[in-house]
């Protein structure tokens, strides 16, 4: 299998937005996949392994986070992390 690259955007549903335990949820489920995954705040990028660098990006409930995954799993990754940053996923 090839790298691929896969990107999407989605909207922080959490109540109280992207604070230290959902960010530890998508670091540890980010850290399942083979891919290199991205998270950006505008044109703020951050990698998406680590805790402290997501919650620079100060995502309140309704920002918008783009997610982009390098590797054979990036769309799996990007899908799975996605509906965890909308809350739909825990």
């Amino acid at each position: 299998m090839t790298a691929a690259e896969y990107e999407q955007a989605f909207v922080v549903g959490a109540e109280h937005g992207l604070h230290a335990r959902p960010a530890g949820q998508f670091v540890t489920l980010a850290a399942e996949y083979k891919s290199e995954v991205l998270v950006s705040r505008g044109d703020e990028w951050v990698n998406g392994d680590s805790v402290l660098s997501l919650l620079s990006l100060a995502a309140s409930p309704g920002t918008t986070l783009r997610i982009r995954a390098v590797g054979v799993d990036a769309e799996d990754a990007v899908r799975r992390l996605g509906l965890l940053i909308e809350g739909r996923e825990s």
